[in-house]
């Protein structure tokens, strides 16, 4: 995650999400990863039940972006990624391969 940040602020964004955040998306089978940071601005991609979730931008907003702004004055917007993760790529490769489609 190349940024002009120290670790201390990625540790603090980690110990909010974990203490936060990810509890709650655990609730709902799902995660969220950070990305990178950099100029202010924390991109993360969810996880598991999460991933392409209709609410998941809603989630980000309401719940992530609210109290690591709150908790951290160095982020100042929360950016969701989206697309297709590694982990679902995985499981469709492994329903092609029992399939006998790859």
């Amino acid at each position: 995650m190349p940024d002009s940040y120290s670790s201390s602020v990625l540790d603090s964004i980690e110990r909010v999400l974990d203490d936060l955040v990810r509890p709650t998306l655990a609730r709902h089978g799902g995660g969220v990863d950070v990305v990178s940071f950099g100029g202010g601005v924390l991109r993360v991609k969810m996880r598991g039940g999460c991933v392409n979730c209709p609410s998941a931008m809603f989630d980000i907003e309401q719940i992530a972006a609210d109290e690591l702004k709150e908790a951290i004055p160095e982020v100042k917007s929360v950016v969701l990624e989206t697309g297709v993760s590694d982990e679902l790529l995985d499981m469709a490769k492994g329903l092609m391969r029992s399939r006998g489609s790859a």
